[in-house]
């Protein structure tokens, strides 16, 4: 039996077992196990990297979730003295003032509530980006519990979370747990409104939320 023979055999064997087809990156786990084998010698056991479980669910945002909500949310009012400044909300034009990379509420460097006057440090504005991922990627995942979630589709939905704060009573969170992505998908673009009007970067961002939601 050819190297590739032995190749397609464990292919078709996992395949069978998952009862469906790979994944690009179940492929190219495999692919480095098998290259690993292929290349080890008696005296070099290689670390073999595991193929994830594709029952588990993501924990925290990847790369992608991390730049959309970047693309969106931007880190505006940078001063000429390198500060940024707080920011009125596009819809109400105030409540809720903005600051950094969308962070909003309790100013946990100055006390008080972020609002007209709010300054930060750029490194302010990253560490307080750090912590709010942290802490709506984990409400993501307290909110669709265990039903199966890709990557892709935790990124969208914690970027969704980060902008609306609605994971939990959002029905695109009820039809993403029955299984029903092509309905959750659609369900993005209902949230497109800021102080009763429809915002085109909200329109946007719904969008490309929703594509990278269909990308699991």
């Amino acid at each position: 039996m050819t190297a590739q023979d032995v190749r397609k055999s464990i292919f078709d064997t996992v395949r069978t077992m998952l009862r469906r087809g790979f994944r690009q990156s179940e492929v190219e786990a495999l692919d480095r196990v098998i290259d690993e084998l292929e290349n080890c010698t008696q005296d070099r056991v290689p670390s073999v990297p595991s193929v994830q479980d594709p029952r588990a669910k993501p924990g925290s945002i990847g790369p992608a979730g991390i730049a959309l909500i970047k693309r969106f949310e931007g880190c505006a009012r940078l001063r000429r003295d390198g500060l940024v400044e707080a920011y009125p909300d596009p819809g109400t034009g105030g409540e809720p003032w903005t600051i950094g990379w969308g962070a909003t509420g309790p100013d946990h460097f100055h006390g008080g509530r972020i609002g007209p006057g709010t300054v930060w440090t750029q490194e302010q504005c990253d560490a307080r980006f750090e912590r709010d991922l942290a802490r709506y990627a984990a409400e993501v995942a307290q909110a669709v519990g265990e039903a199966p979630t890709s990557q892709s589709q935790f990124d969208a939905l914690t970027s969704f979370h980060y902008n609306t704060g609605a994971i939990f009573r959002a029905t695109l969170t009820r039809k993403h747990i029955a299984g029903d992505h092509a309905g959750a998908a659609e369900e993005f673009h209902r949230w497109n409104k800021a102080g009763g009007r429809v915002l085109k970067g909200l329109v946007r961002r719904r969008r490309e939320e929703a594509i990278l939601y269909l990308q699991g």
